[in-house]
């Protein structure tokens, strides 16, 4: 879960709605610098953190009775194994997405070296078992990993008002792209990498006025009775 303090309390985004947000980003990637597997690429980025539902985590809450943010959980290699193997029940491309997507998130974590090592070394093969390239699964995952920081921007309310850059992250071409915000508070990326002038995308948020609760099946019965709101966000070329 992406967990964000508001006045009016927790607001949470489902993981699931985050890789949809990152899905409706990558649709719009400019036509010609589309990477050749594009549907397998589509797929995985909308997918990419879908291993499970969040709700069926045993711990739901820190020690001070708060909702989890998704950096509070701790490598689970059982996790990450559930997570590849759906993906590769699509199909070995998709599969080695999400393999280099569970390097990139826990490849600094000790405990998880061992088996991201052991992923890199199984890459190789699945590569060649998908009769793809090197190259064109970095092409295909250094996309995902664009949308994916993108949507995380966009559901941690990091966006910076009043014309403030920051950077998104590097996309399959290596240029470093920027968002700022407009005064209407529409997301301007520069320079510009997609297919249409602007387009809107849609995500889903929670809110749970509570701050605290006793425990994870109290969290969770108040999550599943809360309903959801509907968010729409322009993004647009800088004018």
């Amino acid at each position: 879960m992406i967990v964000n303090y508001t006045e009016n309390g927790w607001s949470i985004i489902t993981q699931q709605s985050h890789g949809l947000l990152a899905a409706q980003i990558c649709g719009r990637w400019k036509k010609d610098r589309q990477p050749q597997r594009w549907i397998e690429t589509l797929i995985a980025t909308a997918e990419h953190d879908d291993g499970k539902d969040e709700l069926a985590r045993p711990e739901l809450i820190h020690k001070n009775g708060g909702p989890k943010n998704f950096k509070m959980e701790p490598f689970d290699k059982g996790y990450c194994e559930q997570l590849l193997n759906k993906a590769m029940a699509k199909g070995r491309y998709i599969g080695i997405l999400v393999s280099m997507h569970i390097r990139f998130l826990y490849g600094a974590d000790p405990h998880a070296k061992a088996y991201c090592s052991s992923l890199a070394k199984q890459e190789q093969s699945w590569i060649k078992q998908a009769n793809t390239t090197t190259g064109q699964v970095k092409a295909s995952y250094e996309l995902l990993e664009f949308c994916d920081a993108f949507s995380l921007l966009i559901c941690q309310q990091l966006a910076q008002p009043e014309g403030r850059s920051m950077e998104i992250s590097n996309g399959p071409d290596g240029t470093a792209y920027q968002l700022s915000m407009s005064d209407d508070g529409h997301l301007i990326v520069s320079p510009w990498p997609f297919e249409e002038k602007s387009f809107a995308v849609n995500y889903e948020s929670r809110t749970i006025p509570e701050l605290t609760f006793k425990s994870s099946d109290a969290f969770r019965r108040k999550f599943e009775k809360t309903v959801p709101v509907g968010h729409q966000l322009i993004i647009c070329e800088e004018h």
